[in-house]
């Protein structure tokens, strides 16, 4: 699937998941990713729970709908992340554009990530 226009045609809501080393299960609504030209989706976060278990466990996964049952479900694996930088710096802005002012400010990391596995969001 072509990922891109995907999260760029589909808007909806979007849940990351994250555990911690013992295993506590975190989530939290996420924007759509931004998704990179080698094909890995980029999340920008702020230093809270969802990147704190990132440090610990690199695995997570992605739920995206568009509302009722219909959607995705990416597994994840973190492959880097950058404090500072061109990306970083577009995603601060669409924050601020897209949210509140000044929300982007709350963003310090962009996570890179690369999907393991993707599913629909429910079964068949």
């Amino acid at each position: 699937m072509n990922w891109k226009d995907y999260f760029e045609k589909t808007p909806g809501t979007g849940y990351l998941a994250t555990t911690d080393k013992e295993g506590r299960v975190d989530i939290a609504v996420y924007s759509p990713p931004w998704v990179q030209e080698d094909g890995t989706l980029v999340f920008g976060m702020a230093d809270r729970l969802t990147h704190a278990n990132l440090q610990d466990n690199r695995f997570a996964a992605y739920a995206h709908t568009p509302g009722g049952y219909q959607g995705v479900r990416l597994y994840l694996e973190k492959v880097k992340e950058e404090t500072e930088g061109p990306v970083l710096e577009e995603i601060k802005g669409h924050a601020d554009r897209v949210s509140v002012p000044g929300a982007g400010a709350a963003i310090e990391y962009a996570v890179h990530f690369r999907i393991v596995k993707d599913l629909p969001l429910v079964g068949t």
